[in-house]
């Protein structure tokens, strides 16, 4: 499809972002309601080979596969299988009884029993008190669920249940929001409910209805080719100084090219732009829906404490930002938000690939790339901002 001029700003700056050595290449799309106004593809999918980002670049999705995995138990839900104030427990039994980590403990049992238990809502908002193991070294956490294999890809989502059931919770249930493998909980309850594993319920009840033809968990040989390269930048501590460096072996040797017992509902999934267009259309009014508009709108309302907001390890609290089902949403634009991207649903994942709805506008967004940390990086700051001014926001 021929771009609107509208648009060249953003093809102007993601090029910037390539020419400059921080991204190898990006692909990004912008909607208005099911209409796609514009696909722009720059760089490369594969520096070393010469391969051009297109249309058919398969990326790995990482945190992207965390709204999938939230549709399908809503989808679930919908059919009446659940409530979402249900005690997880009551389908897996490893996550029953809880204790939870006291205040400043120095050691794993320095704990306090759970106040409730952790509800099916609360995984899907990330304030079940479940921890990573991924963004907080150095923290008793961290080991333990490092020291449990908890995030390994030779686990199965039934055994990963079990990893979990000797470990603490990182709070009491409820009462914060810490990013978490709560979605890898709710994949195993996908399991548990439809009696199928988690990737086939997705291919029949997602994927399939949706035309998603390159979303899944292995890269299957014959598509190698098409799979973007992974690369780090110079360092993660300054995403804007330049220099990449390759790394496919990241998070593990031969990773989302071997199958393995894993399919993480947290970050276990491989997409396309495309794919993702359609997942977007999806969640828009108009489209082939999943879901119904009010479970759709109940995704994109916060589920989160009065006063509680988004806050990570490294960072600390993200004010302006709260959690839906599935993604977080934004109450008060920040330093970095358009002004117009009030109410706007959001997510993205580790490996560079973002994307976001804005319901009061009917727009959505998506910009993909594969680097190392390239979670809210400067580039998808700047094509969201870019992406609103297009579109009158």
């Amino acid at each position: 499809m021929s771009a609107s001029t509208d648009f060249q700003p953003i093809h102007s700056a993601m090029k910037r972002y390539v020419d400059g050595n921080l991204l190898a290449g990006v692909s990004c799309a912008v909607l208005r309601g099911q209409d796609l106004l514009d696909v722009h593809h720059v760089g490369l999918a594969d520096k070393e080979n010469g391969v051009p980002m297109r249309d058919n670049t398969i990326f790995r999705a990482f945190s992207n596969t965390k709204l999938i995995a939230t549709i399908a138990a809503l989808q679930l839900w919908q059919a009446g299988k659940f409530q979402l104030d249900d005690p997880i427990e009551r389908f897996i039994p490893a996550l029953g009884k809880r204790q939870v980590l006291r205040a400043g403990a120095t050691s794993l049992g320095d704990t306090e029993p759970a106040a409730r238990s952790i509800m099916i809502r609360q995984l899907m908002s990330h304030s079940s008190g479940l921890s990573y193991g991924l963004l907080d070294p150095g923290t008793l956490l961290f080991k333990a669920y490092s020291d449990s294999q908890v995030l390994s890809p030779l686990l199965s989502l039934s055994h990963m249940m079990e990893a979990l059931s000797g470990l603490p919770l990182a709070s009491q249930p409820g009462t914060r929001w810490e990013y978490s493998v709560a979605s890898d909980v709710l994949a195993r309850l996908v399991e548990v409910l439809s009696q199928q594993r988690f990737g086939d319920y997705l291919q029949a009840k997602v994927f399939e209805p949706l035309g998603m033809v390159d979303t899944r968990f292995v890269v299957p040989a014959q598509d190698l080719p098409r799979l973007a390269a992974m690369y780090s930048g110079a360092d993660p501590t300054k995403p804007l100084a330049p220099g990449l460096t390759r790394n496919d072996d990241w998070p593990y040797p031969k990773a989302f090219t071997v199958p393995v017992p894993s399919q993480s509902g947290g970050g276990g999934l491989v997409t396309t732009l495309p794919d993702m267009v359609a997942l977007m259309r999806s969640l828009m009014p108009g489209g082939p829906a999943l879901l119904k508009p009010e479970t759709v709108a109940l995704m994109m309302s916060n589920q989160l404490p009065e006063g509680v907001s988004i806050r990570f390890p490294t960072v600390g609290p993200v004010p302006g930002k709260v959690f839906g089902l599935g993604g977080a949403i934004t109450v008060k634009p920040g330093a970095y938000d358009p002004p117009g991207s009030l109410g706007e649903f959001e997510w993205g994942g580790i490996g560079g690939t973002h994307w976001w709805i804005n319901p009061r506008h009917n727009i959505a967004g998506l910009a993909m790339t594969q680097r190392q940390h390239g979670f809210w990086h400067p580039f998808s700051f700047e094509f969201k901002r870019l992406a609103y001014a297009a579109l009158g926001h």
